[in-house]
């Protein structure tokens, strides 16, 4: 798989068999809305997937998909400044820059800076702990505001 994609469909259908789950219509759409989104809450793939599938779906049953793959590690999960939890597809090490206006995540892909990160924090100690990650997240408003036309 490559690295700095999110799975396919296809490889999504493994890792549930890998982990006894069954490819349910539910589970499906679900993963199919987050390819399309890359970051969202539950409220985001719930009504990407009443727009776009077929698939029948509530809000408590998506939040509960998603917080389970994210228990899996098929999904990262963060807390936006506005409170909700917000689900990543993609999995490997990058950046977030959040958009604080309009609560938007996006991915910042720098593999340079993450093995710089990671050399350092690797010589850094923190007493009576051993780091096993980091998480940046960069935090910025848009620089232009969007006019009505």
């Amino acid at each position: 798989m490559n690295t700095h994609k999110c799975p396919t469909i296809e490889e999504y259908k493994e890792i549930l068999k890998k982990h006894s789950l069954k490819a349910t219509p539910q589970r499906l759409a679900v993963h199919e809305a987050m390819m399309s989104l890359g970051h969202a809450c539950a409220d985001m793939v719930t009504e990407t997937i009443k727009e776009k599938s077929t698939a029948k779906v509530t809000l408590a049953s998506v939040y509960n998909i998603l917080t389970h793959m994210a228990m899996l590690g098929v999904y990262n999960y963060r807390l936006s400044a506005n409170n909700k939890m917000y689900f990543d597809v993609n999995t490997f090490k990058h950046i977030h820059f959040y958009d604080q206006d309009n609560h938007v995540f996006k991915d910042v892909v720098d593999d340079e800076l993450v093995v710089l990160i990671e050399s350092h924090l690797s010589r850094k100690r923190v007493k009576g702990y051993k780091i096993e990650s980091f998480d940046i997240q960069l935090v910025g408003r848009p620089t232009r505001k969007k006019y009505s036309v």
